[in-house]
């Protein structure tokens, strides 16, 4: 599995970093996304963050803590579909601080980031934890966080290319991956039977179960 998680996800930034290079994306950087509040450059901003953060994280310092698992660090969030809520206006912060380098540097940065991480994500042991350094003390699983990536990178390169007007499928794998840790995380959310409505019984889905971000 883990060469499974870490091929996707190499996979899927791969196509973040062809993206992030064309020409559409850097003459568009200051208008708006089809995210609302979100530049085109917050936007790839974020984007680019699925590959800088992977480095940022494996180099942080880590004391051996429980992992966080990848359902839950989805399942806990707290106001994803509030712009306003703190979780979007960090999001929104991050992603603006990194797409301040401008569009040629940020392509840039992602690559060369993306071309360390076939090389070093082929060296990592299976029980490698990385620090979340938005979370002190907080830990994960490489594998974990990566799939988390995954999630990130399937639901961000279709926003940029729409944003855009670029065609750019994310991966199978990667998509597969991504709708798996969604999945789980509505379910540890909600619980089974509200899930079960919202995929089968639509009438009966009041608060919208399969819902995550």
């Amino acid at each position: 599995m883990t060469d499974e998680i870490r091929n996707a996800y190499l996979l899927a930034a791969e196509r973040a970093v062809e993206l992030l290079a064309t020409e559409r994306v850097a003459r568009c950087w200051g208008e708006d996304s089809v995210l609302s509040g979100m530049s085109v450059g917050g936007l790839a901003g974020h984007l680019a963050r699925s590959i800088l953060q992977v480095e940022w994280f494996l180099d942080g310092e880590v004391n051996g803590a429980q992992p966080v698992s990848p359902v839950h660090y989805y399942a806990r969030l707290v106001g994803t579909t509030v712009p306003d809520s703190a979780l979007n206006v960090g999001v929104r912060e991050r992603s603006e601080e990194t797409a301040a380098a401008g569009p040629a540097l940020v392509a840039e940065q992602a690559r060369t980031a993306w071309q360390r991480l076939v090389q070093r994500l082929g060296e990592e042991p299976t029980d490698r934890h990385v620090a979340i350094l938005h979370r002190p003390g907080e830990e994960m699983l490489l594998d974990g966080y990566l799939q988390t990536r995954c999630v990130e990178l399937a639901v961000h390169l279709e926003d940029l290319a729409l944003s855009v007007g670029e065609e750019c499928q994310t991966p199978p794998a990667t998509l597969a991956l991504a709708v798996d840790v969604l999945v789980a995380a509505a379910r540890d959310r909600h619980g089974d039977q509200a899930v079960l409505h919202a995929l089968a019984r639509r009438e009966r889905d009041s608060n919208q179960a399969i819902r995550v971000l």
